[in-house]
């Protein structure tokens, strides 16, 4: 048996930031201009902070995809690391055996154990397996007792996890590049961190602003807003909501997958614009910047207009849209709170979640003049979005300048 005493680090919302939030509050690091642990906000805006981005796509056999960003993807976790000094212990093997030899060594040393795992293949989370899917996410190991078959995990829920040590082998080999990958951390270096916080908010400006590193400047930043507006307004226009996401079962899949992103997928609501936030208050003070309150004010105001729009996208008056937006929240909340506990009613929300979407082939409560209404009530929010988010970056590019 092998677990860490007094492990009770479960504040992580985000695999990422939430994770290395995590480990650096266990190892007992102190971020300089707090003398408290590292904020999750902190290493969220290190690592890029907030962002727009939009997609569609479609798989054969499956619903069709409407993706929401809400914080920079590209390469974030070392982008982060790298900043702050952070000094990666990287081991990874193809065997099995040996990914549990290396994962049993770190804990024996006293220190917690990065791993990445397939969600999929992770029970608390309650999905049905899919060999079409799968994302491979860093999740924090803490115990491993192979006398009572049982891994102890911090995994973006406020309580313990756990799973039995073939269902960790089986989530951590499931994907090549990542297979039985794990990873120790040295601490960050404190003088490197105004700098590293410098970057990471002209990371955000220049994401809202500029062509990103990859893709189309149309699916980031402000331009985001205007084209995904366009998208829900003028049906004739490629990949269109009348064309991706007509009437119907279709339509409401768009509508989860938006809301799911906005409010739910590794956060806890408002399009993360309040963690934000916190990050340019932390800024502000450490960069000796007192402007940056200003920008963090209006991206304080961006957070209550995301909740606006989840709302929006399903709202009260649509009564199986109503059921889906709570059903979600509910799933979330009992994840949250009470872990592998909830993993029963997590599987009866999927279940009516199925239902309503079925029922939606043959029983759609809208007509083409609600559809239209819907699709150009959520586009008015997306705008209002947009022209706050335009003034939070001019103030935030202001402050920095």
């Amino acid at each position: 048996m092998t677990i860490l005493r007094n492990y009770t680090q479960f504040n992580g919302r985000h695999w990422e930031t939430g994770t290395v939030r995590n480990y650096f509050d266990y190892i007992g690091v102190k971020a300089p201009h707090t003398g408290r642990p590292y904020s999750e906000a902190l290493l969220m805006g290190v690592s890029g902070g907030a962002v727009m981005g939009y997609f569609s796509f479609a798989y054969e056999g499956y619903d069709p995809h409407a993706r929401i960003l809400t914080r920079n993807t590209f390469d974030p976790f070392d982008t982060m690391l790298s900043r702050l000094g952070v000094v990666q212990n990287v081991r990874q093997t193809n065997k099995p055996e040996k990914g549990v030899t290396n994962l049993v060594a770190a804990l024996e040393e006293g220190i917690p154990a990065i791993v990445w795992a397939d969600m999929w293949s992770l029970p608390y989370n309650a999905l049905s397996y899919d060999e079409g899917m799968w994302a491979m996410f860093p999740i924090l190991v803490y115990g491993y007792n192979e006398t009572v078959n049982q891994v102890n995990i911090a995994d973006r829920a406020q309580v313990p996890l756990t799973i039995t040590i073939s269902e960790l082998a089986a989530a951590r080999g499931r994907v090549k590049k990542d297979k039985f990958r794990l990873l120790t951390l040295e601490p960050p270096l404190p003088e490197k961190l105004p700098t590293a916080v410098q970057l990471g908010i002209w990371d955000c400006i220049k994401l809202f602003t500029e062509k990103p590193p990859k893709g189309s400047r149309n699916n980031f930043g402000l331009q985001a807003y205007r084209s995904w507006a366009e998208l829900l307004t003028k049906p004739t226009v490629r990949l269109s909501w009348e064309k991706e996401f007509p009437a119907g079962r279709k339509m409401l899949a768009g509508l989860t997958n938006a809301f799911g992103d906005i409010i739910i997928f590794g956060k806890q609501g408002h399009a993360e614009r309040d963690v934000y936030a916190d990050f340019l208050e932390e800024a502000a003070v450490l960069l000796n910047k007192p402007a940056l309150k200003e920008a963090a004010a209006h991206f304080r105001r961006s957070a209550v207009a995301w909740d606006a729009l989840s709302l929006a996208l399903l709202p009260d008056e649509v009564a199986p849209f109503k059921e889906t937006r709570e059903l979600m929240l509910r799933r979330q909340d009992i994840f949250t709170t009470q872990g592998n506990a909830a993993v029963e009613e997590m599987k009866w929300i999927d279940g009516r979640l199925a239902a309503i979407m079925d029922e939606m082939e043959q029983n759609f409560p809208l007509d083409a003049a609600g559809v239209t209404a819907v699709r150009q009530n959520i586009a008015d929010h997306v705008m209002h979005i947009h022209d706050i988010e335009t003034e939070a970056v001019a103030a935030l590019k202001g402050a920095m300048q």
